[in-house]
């Protein structure tokens, strides 16, 4: 949990974000063009005085962090009938705290928070407490077989198994000959469309001995420990490995490119992983 914390703020609870200022500016900026609206609608209505008495555009201009850029939307939001038309009600701030957790997550795990929360659960993660409860939820509060810690770094980028299934991916791949991205993501969430992992293992259809509906119904279970009980994820290890002729593994780093308007370089969660582990190291070395 510290090596974390380390990794992604340097243990602290509201970290300053070079050039912060021009990234709220042009995500405002981008919105606004996607959206067709003239530009100067929008920079003249950031002009209005925000709740501090200073003016949205100001508040912009100075922004340091996270928690700052929060606020200022949350404001824009909720007082200017333009900060609606940009943004509904979707604050584009979407990790924040010293563990840099999703605030999306924290809003769905929220039950069992064991102190008193004086305003929203996104403003809680903002907070030391709020922010390094919910991060050492989301890395440590589910079971997995690895056997290394670095996988559950892994996972804390990718989300919960992604080591689990990119290494699922890779056997998939062994099995039906079809190249597939390492994400970890083994259906298309919240689609009933298949995604090419699902569309992969449907070729395998008739050496699995399982329908398609079968399929999506086992893969489905992705997101839990359970997966791997399941008749679905022992066959395809199972023709891989006969298929290869050696044991496959059962966890691997994810292959993703991380993305955001705060990293400037090529960075992947498996980078992100191993920094953390070598964190871990020397911190255990202690």
């Amino acid at each position: 949990m510290l090596a974390v914390a380390q990794q992604e703020s340097g243990y602290q609870a509201d970290p300053v974000v070079p050039g912060l200022s021009k990234i709220a500016w042009q995500e405002i900026d981008r919105r606004a063009e996607r959206l067709h609206i003239p530009l100067f609608l929008v920079h003249t209505a950031l002009k209005i005085n925000s709740p501090n008495g200073k003016s949205y555009s100001e508040r912009l201009d100075t922004v340091k962090t996270e928690k700052q850029l929060s606020a200022i939307f949350d404001d824009f939001i909720n007082m200017v009938p333009m900060g609606q038309t940009l943004f509904g009600s979707y604050n584009p701030v979407h990790t924040g705290g010293p563990m840099q957790v999703s605030i999306a997550f924290a809003e769905q795990h929220a039950k069992g928070y064991p102190w008193k929360m004086t305003g929203t659960v996104r403003q809680e993660v903002f907070t030391r407490r709020g922010g390094l409860w919910f991060g050492t939820y989301h890395l440590l509060n589910y079971p997995a077989n690895y056997s290394a810690p670095v996988f559950r770094f892994a996972d804390f980028n990718a989300g919960w198994y992604a080591s689990r299934n990119a290494a699922f991916q890779n056997a998939v791949s062994k099995a039906s000959g079809v190249k597939l991205a390492l994400d970890g993501d083994l259906i298309r969430y919240n689609s009933k469309e298949p995604g090419k992992t699902e569309l992969a293992v449907r070729k395998l259809a008739g050496q699995l001995g399982m329908s398609e509906r079968e399929i999506r119904s086992q893969l489905e279970k992705g997101d839990s420990l359970a997966f791997e009980k399941t008749a679905l994820y022992k066959k395809v290890y199972k023709l891989a490995e006969a298929k290869t002729g050696k044991t496959l593994a059962r966890e691997m780093l994810p292959g993703i490119q991380l993305e955001s308007p705060k990293i400037t370089r090529k960075l992947t969660t498996a980078w992100f992983a191993k920094r953390v582990d070598e964190r871990r190291a020397r911190c255990m070395g202690r």
